[in-house]
């Protein structure tokens, strides 16, 4: 039987290697960046064409490199940054594995310009499929330009399978905001189709947060800042009403490096525990700084996990740290004077010699509390007895005797209707008894009511005075790609000047108080393939926005329109999602109970 086993050829290896390095445009778009980073760039300059799918650029001012090094940084398992195996776990740069420029060549047809600082000639190489073209000597600014182009030209198979450009576009921006986030000293810049995207100046790292998601982000920034022996974290939350519904805005950093870790996300959230509504996520922007040594960042083809030596301790570390500042920054209910438990113990642990307070740390003052003091309890005094009446009274009249309406005019009987102490409401629907949940029973009517939205047909409402939306990077992006939508939902607004959105006039049933929050809920999601995609969006956000919660039907009156309205549309039981409207209350079982 003959041998079956052989090697493969190089450019065969290439494209499968490529598959876990360049997975899309925003692959091969980190991994330049990077390496400018570790070329020690004052200035990078991104330009994409098509999403980065027809051309990546990247052009910096490092140091540039020889006419060998250019060579050979398109070979596999070729890098300056290792020589041996230790070196693995010393990792303080950003590349290092050595096989991205390999892949990306791999797949793409590049071209390099280098010139190291100080010569007088640079070196141009071109390679295209894995195979070099030539290379030749070129005059040239000092550092390195690298352009990649047509990615997948000639894997067909793997480029159908990216997405549009706005999804792809929206993946170049979160790459490039990592990185440019962990390095406000650069000054960076990003061009997509000839039109700037960012402009980031040098600067702290407050001044990158707002230059890049917008300035109305920093009143709602807290400083967040712990320096002990073996671990310094710094960086920002944003108090709770900076909070969204997504985890775009959650960011971890260790030595410079983007991470992603639900563990320590957890450590965050678990910090803003009591003041977050149900369903909403803390924006964050903390950066660990950690000996190279404490950390595997190896253990990933993208590099976004880490694996840490001393993971409880972090966990610890970050949600002691947080929910103290916010604490001081007069957030939190209450200043948390006492060590967290978890920290203290899990420092002894680690640091046996330092929890005697001779050096390293700081002994925290202890403060004796009575926890079970309350006095409100102290022999039935008088103010417990007034609460007790008030919620009493409170109780009686919501709970009133149920009111005779009359819900249908042409049809003579009356319904009875009767709010409940727990915000439902029961209602005689003929011979049956329910119990409504007004709240989704309105989602359901503005959902209808919005669906015949078609060009021409919805009315604006001027503005007596013009409202201005300072929008950020991202948001000045995803404008452009809706704007055209906007004047037939019955919006007039214009660009300003730079980043400040101007409006002018509103959809009629928006009122001037919500606009701001619903043009920002309309920019937070914005991947769409079509303008029945976009409609479906904007529907649901403006069904979100003009749905109440069952506790917001106080009045009877209110009530009264919604079983009217609802009752237009036949009654139905369940939500589209399924969630129930009403439930049949089984006053027969009741008989049994007597």
């Amino acid at each position: 039987m003959s041998d079956i086993i052989q090697l493969l050829p190089d450019h065969v290896a290439n494209q499968i290697a490529a598959g876990e390095v360049v997975q899309r445009p925003a692959s091969i778009v980190k991994e330049l960046l990077e390496n400018a980073i570790d070329a020690e760039a004052s200035k990078i300059e991104l330009i994409i064409r098509d999403a980065g799918k027809n051309l990546i650029q990247v052009v910096d001012d490092g140091k540039g490199m020889s006419e060998t090094d250019a060579r050979m940084a398109f070979e596999r398992h070729a890098t300056s940054k290792i020589r041996g195996t230790e070196d693995i776990f010393k990792i303080s740069t950003k590349g290092f594995r050595g096989e991205a420029l390999a892949s990306i060549a791999a797949v793409a047809q590049v071209e390099l310009k280098t010139k190291q600082q100080g010569t007088a000639l640079g070196t141009n190489i071109y390679i295209e499929g894995g195979g070099l073209q030539f290379q030749e000597p070129a005059q040239t600014a000092e550092g390195s330009n690298f352009l990649v182009k047509n990615l997948f030209y000639n894997v067909p198979a793997r480029r159908k399978f990216l997405k549009n450009n706005n999804i792809e576009l929206r993946h170049v921006i979160d790459e490039f905001q990592r990185i440019a986030l962990a390095h406000e000293n650069i000054e960076f810049s990003m061009f997509h189709d000839d039109e700037a995207v960012f402009r980031l100046r040098k600067g702290s790292q407050m001044q990158r947060i707002v230059d890049i998601f917008g300035r109305k982000l920093q009143p709602q920034l807290i400083p967040i800042r712990e320096d002990i022996s073996w671990c310094q974290l710094h960086g920002f939350v944003a108090k709770p009403e900076g909070a969204k519904k997504t985890r775009g805005e959650q960011f971890l950093f260790v030595n410079g490096r983007y991470f992603k870790s639900p563990y320590f996300n957890k450590a965050v959230q678990d910090a803003f525990e009591g003041l977050l509504m149900p369903g909403y996520v803390p924006t964050f922007f903390l950066f660990l700084e950690l000996d190279p040594e404490k950390i595997d960042v190896n253990i990933h083809p993208q590099k976004t996990e880490v694996k840490f030596e001393d993971e409880n301790l972090i966990f610890a570390l970050l949600r002691s740290t947080i929910k103290r500042s916010l604490g001081i920054y007069n957030v939190a209910p209450s200043l948390d004077f006492e060590k967290d438990p978890q920290l203290d113990a899990l420092m002894q642990k680690a640091f046996p010699s330092k929890s005697n307070g001779s050096s390293g740390f700081i002994k925290m003052p202890e403060i004796i509390v009575d926890r079970d003091y309350n006095p409100f309890l102290e022999e039935k005094g008088f103010m417990q007895v007034e609460i007790q009446n008030l919620t009493d009274m409170y109780h009686q009249n919501i709970s009133a005797e149920p009111s005779k309406i009359n819900l249908f005019e042409d049809e003579d009987f009356d319904e009875d209707i009767m709010r409940l102490p727990n915000g439902y409401w029961l209602f005689n629907k003929g011979d049956k008894t329910l119990m409504l949940d007004l709240g989704r029973m309105h989602r359901l009517v503005v959902s209808e009511s919005t669906k015949p939205l078609k060009k021409g047909t919805t009315n604006s409402n001027a503005l007596l005075f013009s409202l201005e939306y300072h929008m950020n990077e991202v948001e000045k992006t995803k404008y452009k790609a809706i704007k055209k939508f906007l004047p037939e939902l019955g919006f007039e607004m214009s660009v300003a000047y730079e980043s400040v959105l101007r409006i002018d006039a509103v959809p009629e049933g928006l009122k001037e108080t919500q606009v701001m929050k619903f043009l920002e809920d309309l920019f937070e999601s914005l991947d769409y393939k079509s303008e029945e995609e976009f409609m479906e969006h904007y529907r649901n956000q403006w069904s979100k926005m003009q749905s109440k919660s069952r506790f917001d039907f106080i009045y009877k009156k209110d009530a009264e329109q919604l079983i009217r309205d609802f009752t237009a549309l036949g009654f139905p039981e369940f939500l589209p999602n399924g969630k129930r409207c009403f439930y049949e209350v089984p006053f027969n079982d009741f008989k049994n109970k007597f």
